[in-house]
């Protein structure tokens, strides 16, 4: 689950990231806005769900997957598209840009 709230006067987007826990005992985020080194999410034990927060810059897209419990890669079902990869399988993509 992706939700995105847009400033009026910060050239940037707050991005919350959740993956929603089961059978997980870890989750990290990994995508072309950290090098697609896999950062770890906090599990919000309230929300029974991982999570995380970041500022994207506004106006461009990124790629980014989820990896469950450091062996399975992920996409979000509530991303904007998808973009196929160099590893035959595709990568959810996020849109910073406003549509308003």
């Amino acid at each position: 689950m992706l939700k995105k709230r847009f400033f009026k006067t910060k050239d940037e987007v707050e991005v919350t990231f959740e993956w929603p826990q089961s059978e997980e005992t870890s989750v990290a985020i990994a995508g072309d806005f950290n090098g697609w080194e896999a950062a770890p999410m906090k599990l919000n034990k309230k929300n029974k769900a991982f999570t995380l927060k970041l500022r994207l810059p506004k106006g461009d897209t990124f790629q980014f997957r989820y990896l469950i419990d450091g062996e399975n890669w992920e996409n979000d079902q509530a991303a904007d598209d998808y973009v196929r990869n160099s590893f035959g399988s595709d990568n959810s993509l996020i849109s910073t840009i406003d549509a308003a």
